[in-house]
């Protein structure tokens, strides 16, 4: 149950700023962060269907999606791995891409997308299981935002918790350089789980409680679940993007970084 944090357009160095936990079974097949074959998209990508949790392009986009814990399942659903990727590599702005999301929106299943484009300064929130008759299509606003598996913003427990930690960390560092491998390495490793009484009802309550931390590591009927990589995406108003990664592969965790600036860069 993938989980993220983010500061939009509230901060003097960094028009974004973004903290990401993939969770996944680890005998899924899965890429790390690298250039893609054309050398315009940089993110992991799902070594099963080809698509990928969190990406960037060299022209100022970056996409990430969750799914949406429910129970039931769309038949033959398509990927939603290949959303971040078909936002990146077209040439529509996030509304206009959203748009064209939202038609086809039924065919997938529970999904939560954020789509940005730097030079624009727009970000925008896709989901097709709206909360409360909410629209599927909303212009995400400057501050600290969660997204986990659920709504934007709705404050389950590891939310609350991640929010807090992360405020925590922008007072202590006020208007100055956040340290992103610091922030990812404190905050999204936190195995704390909630109070059952607060969970949310949708699976069974011990199943929730084992995935209810920030960082997962839960014991399944498929097998072993839990957090295979965190990631930490920074912009500077520069136009300086640093992506670190530390994901696991065969029991090691690994750490890399990429860095690059954007060919666009009204980020200010």
């Amino acid at each position: 149950m993938c989980i993220a944090v983010f500061l939009w357009q509230a901060h003097p160095l960094y028009p974004l700023f973004l903290l990401r936990n993939r969770d996944e079974y680890p005998s899924r097949p899965t890429e790390p962060v690298a250039w893609w074959d054309n050398g315009e998209i940089l993110g992991g990508r799902d070594g099963l269907a080809g698509g990928t949790w969190l990406a960037c392009s060299r022209s100022g986009k970056i996409a990430f999606v969750t799914n949406v814990a429910e129970v039931g399942k769309v038949p033959e659903p398509k990927s939603r791995g290949d959303l971040p990727v078909r936002f990146l590599e077209s040439k529509k702005n996030p509304t206009e891409f959203a748009e064209e999301v939202v038609m086809e929106a039924h065919q997938y299943n529970g999904f939560n997308l954020i789509l940005v484009d730097l030079s624009s300064k727009s970000m925008i929130y896709v989901t097709n299981r709206p909360k409360d008759e909410k629209a599927l299509v909303s212009e995400v606003p400057p501050g600290i935002h969660v997204l986990s598996t659920a709504s934007l913003d709705t404050p389950w427990p590891k939310a609350v918790r991640l929010r807090t930690n992360f405020e925590k960390f922008l007072e202590k560092h006020g208007s100055g350089e956040l340290p992103a491998e610091e922030m990812a390495d404190k905050l999204m490793t936190d195995a704390t789980k909630a109070d059952k009484t607060m969970l949310p009802g949708i699976y069974s309550v011990e199943f929730e409680h084992s995935l209810s931390s920030i960082f997962v590591e839960a014991n399944t009927d498929q097998g072993r679940y839990g957090t295979r990589s965190i990631s930490a995406v920074s912009v500077k108003t520069s136009g300086e993007v640093a992506f670190y990664e530390k994901y696991l592969e065969e029991e090691s965790w690994i750490e890399h970084t990429a860095s690059y600036v954007m060919e666009q860069t009204g980020t200010g």
